[in-house]
């Protein structure tokens, strides 16, 4: 299974999404792929931002190496699954996806059993508070994720 996680920068949520997948699929024993990309390229191969990498830290997920990076056309043929971190990225991705390209789109709150639809709200101009929130958002996305690809087993 090959995942990739959107959002604009490639710099708070989309990294934070990859990280935390790596770390539960890890846990679970899952043999996944993972990576994160930004529907813009303001941020290229920068880091994650520091508060992002603060906060997965101190929940002992570590955000690595990552660097940012732009959604490309071949991205839709190389994952099996590209989530979206709220709906307007997956709106771009929808626009953007090839015809024909095997892979399947979502929303990641889609796959909580509460929040189906709703974003994971961008942390990046708020606070220290933001970026815990968004990380609880997308830890019970990602559990949701991590239950599907185990059922599928």
């Amino acid at each position: 299974m090959r995942v990739l996680f959107v959002c604009t920068g490639n710099i708070c949520r989309s990294p934070t999404a990859e990280g935390v997948f790596r770390h539960f699929a890890t846990e679970a024993g899952l043999d996944v792929i993972a990576d994160s990309a930004g529907t813009r390229g303001f941020h290229f191969g920068h880091r994650p931002d520091r508060r992002s990498v603060r906060a997965a830290a101190a929940r002992g997920i570590d955000l690595g190496d990552q660097r940012a990076r732009k959604v490309e056309k071949v991205d839709f043929d190389t994952f099996d699954l590209i989530v979206a971190l709220d709906n307007g990225h997956l709106r771009r991705l929808e626009r953007l996806q090839p015809a024909n390209a095997p892979a399947r789109l979502h929303l990641l709150l889609d796959f909580t059993h509460d929040r189906a639809g709703e974003d994971v709200p961008d942390p990046y101009y708020g606070g220290e508070d933001g970026f815990e929130h968004a990380l609880d958002l997308i830890e019970a996305g990602v559990r949701g994720i991590i239950a599907e690809i185990k059922n599928r087993r």
